[in-house]
């Protein structure tokens, strides 16, 4: 799971698997595989960042061609 932080401040957790794409609408809208969305204040940056710090973690880097 990667934290995001929600527009209110409160901090959120999603499964980096399941984001199928993100927008910046300004903010940024994480859609997730079921439909739901999610506006974040982390850029999209960030957003990768994580993503790649979790993958290393998780060992999933390893897989990657």
């Amino acid at each position: 799971m990667i934290e995001v932080l929600r527009l209110n401040g409160d901090v959120f957790y999603i499964n980096p698997h399941l984001i199928e794409s993100m927008q910046c609408r300004p903010d940024l809208t994480i859609t997730m595989m079921s439909g739901k969305t999610v506006v974040v204040k982390n850029s999209p940056e960030e957003i990768i960042q994580k993503i790649v710090d979790y993958r290393k973690k998780i060992g999933a880097d390893s897989q990657e061609v």
